[in-house]
């Protein structure tokens, strides 16, 4: 999805003009004691020491929004999708009325994201725990067309992957319903062969060197031959976490080698590669810790999930405070036309993603100290709810709003105070 920046020599200009400008205009300005001390505070800045993570910095103050404000975005996040629901229950749609969007092969492509999209708004009206009749309606809905049409998505083309979105995110949501809602065992049957048959489209579009990317631009061979990206890695490895929690078995090579292929991306600040592609450029804007903003919380979820020690409550912490206090880094990119073209590379559909996995991260501190996380985090997400309840982050076809609405609905649900409903551990 890569894209380059070009910037006009006019425009640049006109910055280094307006620059000089604002200096000179700034040393004119008298700065007595006085004016000094009443200015408003800075803003806290970041640690000094990347590499220290011995201790967790302290968040800058934020008014707590109530139950209530978050309960009430929820509802409305749920009544955008219970509107926006398609007649066969999907959600989402091949809408593609601007003149650029991203590469999508048809029809695999926008099967995959229909299916990805669907199974991401089942998930999150369950969780959103919205108990009008019609919401278990339209989550009934949903589930009836996974069922029936999951097992047509497949790789699009040779170098088009984008069924691994599908084949993840469908675990999701088949674990909340075989956990929350369908109480059978005969349902429940059905739902964890579902969920093995995922794992095994998983396994069958692993990359050669471990993990999955959705791009195969070399060889398109049979077995995937690009190298993996280190944040479709976490989200799968989040995804195969939760249905191992439920007793569905794992191909422990497949994990191990998913494992293994987001540590060698991994930087020691916990800055992680876009992709294992890039290892030869580390510093490249979109590796560091900025471009990084919205793949660090996923990738430091998913690892810590699978046991690794090294990702302790202070690196969720300190990475935590640097999504607050850098949001604007990820939010330039927000409802950005064309991806990556805003600073550090930073692509719009990153925005809610890395929110979500930021959820998980302040779920795994404990209960105890997860109240000014949530507040914070909730924060950011209320402000930028749209008029028709929705969220979205980057115009994506048919598909950007209920992707949005859904992250952030179960962001959301991950942080009402007092009532954190945690996942299994």
């Amino acid at each position: 999805m890569s894209s380059k920046l070009f910037t006009p020599v006019i425009g640049l200009t006109v910055l280094a003009l307006l620059w000089v400008s604002c200096s000179f205009c700034a040393g004119q300005v008298a700065t007595s004691d006085q004016e000094v001390q009443d200015r408003e505070p800075v803003r806290q800045p970041i640690l000094d020491d990347a590499y220290d993570f011995s201790k967790a910095p302290v968040l800058p103050p934020v008014e707590a929004p109530t139950r209530e404000e978050i309960a009430s975005a929820i509802t409305g996040g749920v009544d955008y999708l219970l509107g926006s629901q398609n007649a066969d229950g999907s959600w989402g749609s091949p809408d593609a009325q601007r003149p650029f969007q991203i590469y999508a092969p048809i029809p695999g492509s926008h099967q995959a994201f229909r299916a990805a999209v669907t199974s991401m708004a089942v998930t999150a009206l369950i969780e959103s725990g919205d108990a009008r009749p019609e919401t278990a309606m339209a989550v009934d809905r949903g589930y009836i067309w996974l069922r029936e049409n999951l097992g047509r998505v497949k790789r699009a083309t040779g170098d088009a992957i984008y069924n691994v979105w599908a084949h993840l995110y469908s675990i999701q949501a088949f674990v909340r319903l075989h956990e929350n809602v369908v109480k059978d065992d005969a349902g429940r049957k059905v739902l964890r062969d579902l969920i093995v048959a995922q794992l095994e489209m998983l396994d069958r579009y692993e990359s050669v060197d471990g993990g999955w990317g959705y791009y195969d631009f070399r060889y398109q061979a049979h077995k995937p031959t690009s190298e993996s990206t280190s944040f479709v890695n976490a989200a799968a490895l989040v995804a195969m976490y939760e249905a191992a929690a439920i007793g569905i078995p794992m191909n422990e090579k497949t994990v191990d080698r998913a494992i293994k292929s987001t540590v060698r991306q991994q930087k020691p600040d916990f800055t992680y590669l876009y992709g294992e592609y890039l290892d030869k450029k580390p510093m490249m804007e979109i590796n560091r810790p900025g471009g990084s903003l919205g793949r660090s919380q996923a990738c430091n979820i998913a690892l810590r999930l699978w046991g690794d020690k090294r990702i302790t409550d202070n690196v969720l912490k300190n990475w935590l405070y640097r999504l607050y206090v850098r949001n604007g880094w990820l939010g330039i990119g927000r409802k950005r036309p064309v991806p990556h073209e805003a600073w550090f590379q930073v692509a719009g559909y990153f925005y809610y993603f890395g929110h979500y996995y930021a959820a998980w991260c302040v779920e795994a501190l404990p209960v105890q100290e997860q109240g000014p996380y949530q507040s914070h985090l909730a924060r950011i997400i209320l402000q930028y709810q749209e008029q028709d309840g929705s969220w979205w982050d980057y115009p994506m076809y048919g598909y950007h709003k209920p992707y949005g609405t859904a992250y952030a609905i179960m962001t959301l649900h991950r942080c009402l105070p007092d009532e954190v409903t945690k996942a299994e551990k």
